[in-house]
C-alpha cells in the first residue's frame, strides 16, 4: 500500500518532515578511502587508475593505452546502431542542442555617464570532464545532456570517462559521444576517474569542470576535489512531484510515478492533489502496474520508503506544499498549467500539462535533464550552457570619469584601514583636483 497523508490530519507536518527527511549517511571509512585513491592517483597518474580499474571493474586491460577509445571505435558504434535507434537518438540530440543555443551567454557593456567603460565578458571553460555511467546499463542521454551544453558553449575539450566493467561497454553509450563531439573517451570509472579529470595524469588532461551522475564512490570524489576544479552538483536519488486536480487518467499518473521509483531505492514519488476521489483508482493502478514492472523489486522498496500520496483541502495549500519540497521533476496534471506557474518558486524542471511526463524531459525535450535534487532546486538550477561558460567583469576608467570614482574608493578604503588601496586610488586623482 502507498502512504495517504491528509493535510487536515493532527499528524501531518510530523509525516511530512518523516517523509521528507532523507540524508546521505556520513561514512568515515567511504570517505577515508576515496581520499587515500584521490592521493594515489595524484602521485602516480596512469599506473594507479590503471590499477584501480583492474581492481575495482575487474577490467582486462594490461595497459592504459587500452583504456582510450579512438574516435572511430566512436564513429563505428554509431554506424552499428538499427536505423530507429539511430533517428531517435539524432533527434534527441538535435532537441537538446536547439534548446541550449539560447542559453549562450553574450558579451555586453555601458558607457556611464561620466565616460567609464563597463561590461562583461563571457568566455567558455578550456575543458571539461563528464562522468557517464557504464557497463552494460545504457544512458547515452547522460551524455547528450552533459557534452552537448559544453560543446554549445564553445569548451574547446570534452573528456569523457565510462566504466567498462569485465571491459564491456553499451555501444549505445559511445554511440552518443560520437555524436555529441566528445574528444575523448577514457574507459575508467570511480573516484580514480574523478582525481585523473581533476589533477591529472600523463594520460588524461586536467579539466576545469567535472559533471555527469555517478555511484557514491564518483560522488564523494567530486566532493573532495571541488575548489581544485567546478562540478555541476552532488546528486541525491531522482524524485517527482506530481500535481493533479480534476479530471485524470489514474494509469498515467500511475506510470509517471513509477518512472522515478524505478530507478533507485530510495527514490522519491509523490502525488499531490485536492480532490480526495482520485487516491483510490491511483493507488490500484500503481500496485498493478508496478507488479509487471521489470525493476518491480526497485519501485516496490521505493514506493514503500519513500513515496506517498498528499491529499490537501485546496490548491492553494499544495502550492505550499510543493515549494517546501522544492522538487526536482514537477508535473502539473491540471487543465490550465499556465495558471499555476507564477506561483511556483522552487522546482528543477516543470512538466504542465497531462500531456508532458517527465520520461519525455529525460530524452527529448530539450531542456536538461541534470536537475537539482533533495530541496536544492530553491538555490540551484538545471545544468546549462552557463555552466560551462565564465563571466568576467570589465572596468575601464576615462581621465575625467576616475576623478569621482578615485575620491569614493579613497575614502571607503581609509574606513576600511587599507592605506594602500587608498594611496592607489588618490594617485589617480589630478594633483588640481586633490584637496
Amino acid at each position: 500500500m502507498i502512504k495517504t497523508l491528509h493535510t487536515k490530519d493532527a499528524d501531518f507536518e510530523a509525516e511530512l518532515v518523516k517523509l521528507l527527511s532523507f540524508e546521505q549517511v556520513s561514512d568515515d571509512k567511504l570517505t577515508d578511502q576515496v581520499r587515500a585513491i584521490i592521493d594515489d592517483v595524484r602521485a602516480r597518474g596512469d599506473q594507479a587508475v590503471l590499477e584501480y580499474t583492474q581492481q575495482w571493474d575487474q577490467h582486462p586491460a594490461t595497459s592504459f593505452d587500452e583504456l582510450v577509445l579512438s574516435a572511430q571505435t566512436l564513429k563505428a558504434a554509431f554506424d552499428g546502431l538499427e536505423a530507429d535507434v539511430a533517428a531517435a537518438l539524432g533527434h534527441a540530440a538535435t532537441r537538446v542542442q536547439a534548446f541550449h543555443e539560447r542559453q549562450k551567454g553574450a558579451d555586453w557593456s555601458f558607457e556611464d555617464a561620466e565616460g567609464n567603460w563597463l561590461g562583461q565578458k563571457v568566455t567558455p571553460l578550456d575543458r571539461a570532464g563528464i562522468y557517464v555511467p557504464g557497463g552494460l546499463a545504457s544512458y547515452p542521454s547522460s551524455v547528450l545532456m552533459n557534452a552537448i551544453p559544453a560543446k554549445v558553449a564553445g569548451v574547446s575539450e570534452i573528456i569523457m570517462v565510462v566504466p567498462a566493467p569485465k571491459g564491456e561497454l553499451s555501444s549505445l553509450v559511445l554511440a552518443a559521444a560520437h555524436l555529441a563531439g566528445v574528444d575523448k573517451v577514457i574507459t575508467v570509472g570511480g573516484a580514480q576517474a574523478v582525481s585523473a579529470l581533476a589533477y591529472g595524469t600523463q594520460s588524461i588532461p586536467r579539466v576545469d569542470k567535472i559533471t555527469g551522475p555517478g555511484n557514491r564512490y564518483v560522488a564523494e570524489a567530486k566532493r573532495q576535489v571541488f575548489g581544485q576544479v567546478g562540478i555541476d552538483m552532488i546528486a541525491g536519488p531522482s524524485e517527482i512531484l506530481i500535481y493533479a486536480e480534476g479530471t485524470n487518467d489514474p494509469e498515467w499518473l500511475a506510470a509517471d510515478f513509477l518512472s522515478q521509483a524505478e530507478h533507485d531505492t530510495v527514490a522519491q514519488s509523490i502525488l499531490i492533489t485536492p480532490d480526495a476521489e482520485l487516491v483510490e483508482p491511483f493507488v490500484a493502478a500503481t500496485l498493478s502496474m508496478l507488479a509487471g514492472l521489470p525493476k518491480a523489486q526497485i519501485a516496490r522498496e521505493s514506493v514503500a520508503n519513500r513515496g506517498a500520496v498528499i491529499v490537501t483541502r485546496d490548491r492553494a495549500e499544495a502550492l505550499e506544499l510543493i515549494n517546501r519540497i522544492a522538487p526536482e521533476h514537477l508535473e502539473l496534471c491540471v487543465d490550465e498549467p499556465q495558471e499555476m506557474l507564477p506561483m511556483i518558486r522552487h522546482a528543477g524542471a516543470i512538466f504542465m500539462g497531462r500531456h508532458t511526463p517527465e520520461a519525455i524531459g529525460d530524452y527529448c525535450a530539450g531542456p536538461n535533464h541534470v536537475l537539482p535534487t533533495s530541496s536544492t532546486a530553491r538555490f540551484s538550477s538545471p545544468l546549462g550552457v552557463y555552466d560551462f561558460q565564465k563571466r568576467s567583469s570589465l572596468i575601464q576608467c576615462s581621465p575625467s570619469g576616475v576623478q569621482t570614482l578615485a575620491r569614493t574608493a579613497q575614502v571607503l578604503a581609509i574606513e576600511e584601514g587599507l592605506e594602500a588601496h587608498a594611496r592607489s586610488a588618490e594617485l589617480r586623482i589630478s594633483p588640481n583636483s586633490r584637496s
